[in-house]
This record gives C-alpha cells, sequence and structure tokens, in this order.
C-alpha cells in the first residue's frame, strides 16, 4: 500500500487494489461489475439525499463512497487489461475539452446555456456516429434504457422538443392526460390486462411531460409527493388509533384530519 503522503486518490486506488489481491478481502475479490450494479445506484440516491438535506458533512461521505465505486469498477477492468482509471480520467478530460470549444478552443459562438446545450449535442452526436454509413442516428441517441423510467420518460421528450416535436404549453398537455385517464378507464372497463397497462403507461409518460413543460423534474416532484405522503401517513399513526380496525371511511376522515402542507 502506497505511504500516507501519496495523493488522497493514489491511497485510495491502492487500497481498493490491495483488497482485490489475492491475499485481500474475499468479499471485494468476488465482485464483479453486475453485482455492483445495486450498490452504484443506491451510492448515487444517498448523494441526491444529502444535496438535498443540504449536508455537507453527509454530501462529503457519499461522494466518497461514490467514487470508490467508480475506483472499483476501473480496478476491476485493469485487472483483465482492459481499461484503467487513468484512461477512465483521460477519457473524461478529453471529452470535457472536446465539448467546450467555447472555453478550451477558438470557437466563442456559445454566449448562452441554450447555445451550449445545442453545440453538446452536435459535438455528441458526431462522436458517437462519426463517419460509418451503417449508422442511422436518431436525435433519440444517448438516452441509455438503463436509466430510471422517470428520467428516460424526460430525457426522450426533451430530445423530441427540440425539433419542435412538442406541446405548446402546459394546458394542452393536461388536456391529454385527461384523454388518457378516459382511456385508462375505458381499459379497466373492458378488463384487459395488457389494455390496461399500456394505457396506464401512456398516461405515465403523459404526466411526466407535463412536470417538463412546468419546468419541474418529475423524479424529485415524485419523490417529495412520497415524502408528503410518508409524512402524513405516519401522523396518522401517531394519533394511537389502530389503523387496521378502521374503515375505509374512517382512514380517510383520519388521512384529512392529519393533512401537512
Amino acid at each position: 500500500m502506497n505511504s500516507d503522503s501519496d495523493k488522497p486518490i493514489d491511497r485510495l486506488r491502492s487500497i481498493v487494489a490491495r483488497l482485490r489481491a489475492p491475499d485481500g478481502c474475499p468479499w471485494d475479490r468476488e465482485q464483479t461489475h453486475s453485482s455492483l450494479i445495486p450498490g452504484l445506484i443506491e451510492e448515487v440516491y444517498e448523494v441526491i439525499d444529502a444535496i438535498h438535506r443540504q449536508h455537507d458533512a453527509d454530501l462529503r461521505e457519499e461522494l466518497g463512497d461514490l467514487l470508490l465505486q467508480v475506483v472499483m469498477h476501473a480496478q476491476m477492468a485493469g485487472e483483465t487489461g482492459r481499461f484503467t482509471f487513468d484512461d477512465v480520467s483521460t477519457d473524461i478530460s478529453d471529452k470535457m475539452v472536446r465539448r467546450h470549444p467555447h472555453v478550451f478552443g477558438e470557437n466563442r459562438d456559445a454566449k448562452d446555456t441554450a447555445a451550449v446545450l445545442k453545440q453538446w449535442d452536435e459535438i455528441k452526436r458526431t462522436e458517437k456516429n462519426g463517419d460509418d454509413p451503417v449508422t442511422v442516428p436518431s436525435l433519440l441517441d444517448g438516452v441509455p434504457l438503463s436509466f430510471p423510467a422517470l428520467l428516460r420518460a424526460k430525457k426522450l421528450q426533451a430530445k423530441a422538443a427540440k425539433i419542435g416535436f412538442d406541446w405548446p404549453e402546459a394546458t394542452s398537455v393536461l388536456e391529454k392526460v385527461v384523454e388518457e385517464t378516459s382511456e385508462v378507464r375505458a381499459a379497466l372497463t373492458a378488463g384487459e390486462a395488457a389494455k390496461i397497462e399500456e394505457e396506464i403507461g401512456d398516461l405515465l409518460f403523459t404526466v411526466v411531460n407535463l412536470a417538463r413543460k412546468c419546468d419541474l423534474d418529475p423524479e424529485l416532484t415524485l419523490q417529495r409527493a412520497s415524502d408528503k405522503f410518508s409524512a402524513r401517513f405516519r401522523a396518522m399513526e401517531r394519533t394511537g388509533k389502530d389503523l387496521k380496525s378502521l374503515t375505509p371511511d374512517q382512514l380517510e376522515t383520519l388521512w384529512a384530519n392529519t393533512k401537512i402542507g
């Protein structure tokens, strides 16, 4: 293991390498890129939670946990000669310079955020497609299938909106929400499971569009709604009543009486 005088990132990398060594930690040695996916997702959400709570000490700790995930994946790749942490660092550094010609190059045309984002997308499409005649580029390229559903829906909608394929205002989307709700009702009446799933999916997708048109992040909006529900339900529990013994009407009355916010 490197000495304490090494740079902190080098010390972390040496610790991970030691853990993955033949005589290292059994648990760490057993891990694969796939096995670490749940932990990676969890760490990202814990970083987000610390940001929401504006807690610097927790944010510092959670960013460290997230960095550990990056170092771990790079270490595993390096063990089989695929790529190293230095390769990862070099690639992202080159990408940031390449996609900011208005900062690191001679192109000074990007004067505002909108111009910067447009330029970013143009450079990104060139990087992804290059001169390959087989590739059929799409405006929707670059939105990972593995994104959480709400985020993926928002990203796809935002990309389509760049060419004007969008609702003119939020009220127009609200009308579509009403239409989709009617279609869900019809599917429920018909009792066709596949159709019910399809129509509820359309409704959810449209609600994401509504949030986007209102400049709201659907993920954060739903998180806040979940937080609100949790707070109100816990308030019901604190009344000391046996919730399981109450009728639906009694539960609804109790819910209304513990309304928060």
